[in-house]
Order: structure tokens, then sequence, then C-alpha cells
């Protein structure tokens, strides 16, 4: 097929590269423009441009798909079979669904109707699902209401990190965009609605979200650290310094105290009492030092029994 790929981060590279590898011509790569970063706020490509260099590949940048003549006339000359769309980043006017002989074909990293939304990998940890995957969707207006296509399962490990089901469901959505545009060419895929009422919404993360409560259940804060591994991460402070956990067991006996307290301090871990049972520290960042393992930070950090971990500096 004629293919116009359109995606940004590292996720949708995957999916870039298996519908090269599969024989299909990319006509044009469309991602989201450069944008500066670091201290010296220098110009950073998408992950998407930078693997569309490697293959010379057409790449356009607009900053908005929407109401640009100058875009849609583009899509017009290339005239592709369809429009594979994974993490874009910007919503598609109905002009340009509509274009392609088989219309705009997204990668949604959940298994629709479930987690539609901006962050459906991390909120599957946080919320505890035994079960994601990845589904290939015909686009329409809506916020991942099209049709489904195909859909592939993946089983949560009882350790998944957003980190570790981003690389599988990343791997997962490039083989089923493949399996899905052969079956569509070959008339051997049937459209099925979603249902609205099984519907869920994984909204966007931030900083803030990864701001530890204590008082809390053990469990539910054990995922959210899963969760939001590597980014944006779970804290709470120490001594009014940001202390970043990354790694976590849980514990069922209880501890007298307060929520937050460091209830007890072992060779290779700090129990924390939580609102519900106890977690147990296992790898940690203070402000301004390494992520380490808890034993590592406890050789070189005085830390005593009875401090609070709190929200706040």
């Amino acid at each position: 097929m004629k293919i116009v790929f359109m995606g940004t981060p590292d996720f949708s590279v995957g999916a870039l590269n298996a519908l090269l590898e599969a024989g299909h011509e990319i006509a044009a790569v469309v991602t989201q423009p450069d944008k500066p970063k670091g201290r010296k706020m220098e110009l950073q490509y998408p992950p998407v441009k930078e693997a569309a260099l490697k293959h010379h590949l057409r790449i356009c940048q607009p900053e908005r798909v929407k109401k640009n003549e100058e875009f849609y006339r583009m899509l017009t000359e290339i005239s592709p079979d369809v429009i594979v769309v994974v993490a874009f980043g910007q919503i598609l006017p109905k002009e340009i669904l509509t274009l392609p002989r088989y219309g705009c074909i997204n990668i949604h990293a959940s298994l629709l109707p479930r987690y539609r939304g901006a962050a459906p990998i991390q909120w599957a940890v946080i919320n505890g699902e035994e079960k994601t995957g990845v589904t290939t969707m015909q686009m329409n207006e809506g916020l991942d209401t099209g049709d489904i296509l195909e859909k592939t399962e993946i089983i949560l490990g009882q350790k998944e990190t957003g980190g570790s089901l981003f690389d599988k469901l990343s791997k997962a959505g490039a083989e089923l965009i493949v399996q899905t545009l052969s079956a569509l060419e070959q008339g051997k895929i049937t459209p099925v609605r979603q249902d609205d009422s099984q519907s869920s919404y994984a909204g966007m993360l931030d900083k803030k979200l990864g701001c530890i409560d204590f008082s809390n259940s053990a469990v539910s804060i054990e995922r959210l650290i899963r969760g939001l591994n590597p980014w944006p991460s779970a804290y709470t402070f120490l001594n009014g310094k940001t202390l970043k956990l990354w790694a976590a067991d849980v514990q069922e006996e209880e501890y007298e105290g307060v929520c937050g307290e460091i209830v007890e301090i072992g060779k290779d871990c700090i129990r924390v009492k939580t609102g519900k049972g106890t977690l147990v520290v296992r790898e940690l960042q203070l402000e301004g030092k390494k992520r380490m393992d808890t034993a590592t930070f406890l050789r070189g950090y005085q830390l005593e029994k009875g401090i609070i971990l709190n929200g706040s500096k």
C-alpha cells in the first residue's frame, strides 16, 4: 500500500519500521515540529523524524493539520491508500479522515473501548489491570471512538512498569498494523462498533499525579510507583528534599504510627506505614543523587526510624 505515516514519540517508531519491512511504500512521514529541550534549549527531533531520516523518507512537520490548506493539498497529491496514525498528537479533521481509500487507521495502546485517551499504558498499571493490549481502529472525529478492526492482548507482569509495558505494546502494535493492513486489502476485516457503555478514559499524566498520598493503601501506592516509572515518577519528600520511589513491595503487616512514617529500617529496605498495609521501598532517588537500590542508599545516608515522608517540602 501507499501509506502516509503520522506519529511522533518512541512508541510510533516500531510501527513505521514494521511497515517498511513489510514492503509498504511510505510516501510521507508526518510528525510534530522539533522542540527545544535541555538547558541550552536546543531543538530536538521527534523520534519518528529521526527514524524517517535514517530511511530517507519525505518528512512533514506542520504546526497544525486542521484548516491547513497546504498540508491537505500535499496529502491530496500523494493520494495515499491509507493514513496510519500512531500517537501523532493532533486531532485530524474529517476531510483528512475520509481522504484515503482505506481511511485513517490508528494504533491505540489499549483494548478499546477501555482506556480511551492519552495515557492508556500507565493507567492500566496504576489501576491494577491483569491484561491490556493494542487495538487497530478506523478513526472517526471522536476521541478513540472509531470502529475496532483488530486487537492483540498482553498480560501484565507482576512487576510491570509503565516503561516495560510501553515497550511490549509498541512491539505488539507494530506487528498488528501490518496484519491489519494485509487483512483490509484482502477484505477479511469487518469493523466492529465500540460499546460506549464499556468505555473508560485515561487522562493525561502530569508530575502532580506522582505525589504519593500515604493514606492510600500500600497496594495502590506500589501500582502508582510502577505505573509512573520512568515518567513522571512517583515521589514524596524527605527532610525537605524530593525523594523519588522507583520500586517497592507490599507487606500486609500493620505497624503503629501515622501514614508516611518510616516504621522500620532494614539492611536493604525501608518500611513505610500507609492507609492499609506497609510499603517496602526497594529502590529510590534522593534529590541531587543518582537512582539506587535502598541498600546502597542506606550505606550513605543516615536515616532514622520515625521520620515522616510527606507530600510537601
